[in-house]
């Protein structure tokens, strides 16, 4: 007993350690956009600057339209979101409840997609968007990564968990596939839906790449893309790039706070299984 005690303590500690190494630049950042620049660089001191002014906040709009590329990016990565989570889950539906020749073939070339580097795509793509004339467009990004391969995986293992009796009796029903789809599979895959939500908006959010080849219009620029206008030819205005990317995290704290419920069950499911 006084071993597993023991054993207990040294866990959590770590935990906490670990927890801390996590956190503490994440705080770091947030008492940082209430200094000045001249605070936050300065050598001697403390760790954390001293907050003093909130005049990074109010002058974010006067250093670029940062309300405009925070609404860019909020509707490209929520549509985004809706339309990875719901073809994910058809095609998650497909390869789980429909037999039909070549399944587990297409459902293997789907899986491969996730063993190749996103980088390696990159040229590709882009190819492919400036031949499509689709540059400086939302199309190009939005659609190339509609399809998931870790959504549809995820999906594939969520319905495959749901009773086949359940699927058969709302055909003896009556009931058509897409009406099975909507009406009993999609409201039994809430924790799938949630940890995908959370993934999936999380990566759009923050991808910076893709929208810099892709975009070259300022007013359709995404946030993550305009956080660089803060960094200058001959220095950096800290406070102001700080306080920009507090306010950026917001919606991804909305997302997890909306859908958490839901992802720790699914967790704690699939830890059962």
């Amino acid at each position: 007993m006084k071993r597993n005690t023991i054993a207990s303590v040294i866990v959590t500690a770590l935990l906490f350690v670990l927890a801390a190494v996590t956190i503490i630049p994440f705080i770091w950042m947030l008492v940082s956009s209430f200094a000045p620049n001249s605070e936050i660089v300065k050598l001697t001191g403390g760790v954390f600057p001293t907050p003093s002014t909130i005049d990074n906040y109010i002058n974010i709009q006067d250093k670029f339209n940062f309300l405009r590329l925070f609404a860019n990016s909020l509707f490209v990565a929520s549509l985004k979101t809706l339309l990875i989570i719901y073809i994910s889950a058809v095609l998650g539906y497909v390869f789980s409840k429909l037999h039909f020749r070549g399944r587990n073939l297409l459902f293997g070339m789907v899986l491969a997609t996730m063993m190749l580097p996103w980088a390696v795509t990159i040229i590709p793509q882009y190819d492919m968007m400036v031949q499509f004339g689709w540059l400086d467009t939302y199309r190009a990004l939005i659609i190339p990564g509609l399809v998931s391969g870790f959504g549809v995986f995820l999906f594939r293992q969520s319905i495959g968990g749901i009773s086949d009796e359940i699927i058969e009796a709302a055909r003896l029903d009556g009931a058509s596939d897409w009406r099975i789809f909507h009406q009993v599979v999609l409201p039994m895959s809430r924790n799938s839906i949630a940890a995908l939500a959370i993934f999936t908006f999380l990566w759009n959010w923050e991808d910076y790449l893709w929208p810099f080849l892709m975009i070259t219009d300022d007013d359709k620029q995404l946030l993550s893309v305009g956080l660089k206008m803060f960094s200058g030819q001959y220095g950096t205005d800290y406070g102001g790039l700080f306080a920009a990317t507090s306010v950026a995290i917001i919606p991804v704290v909305i997302v997890y706070m909306c859908f958490q419920k839901q992802f720790i069950a699914g967790i704690a499911t699939g830890s059962g299984k």
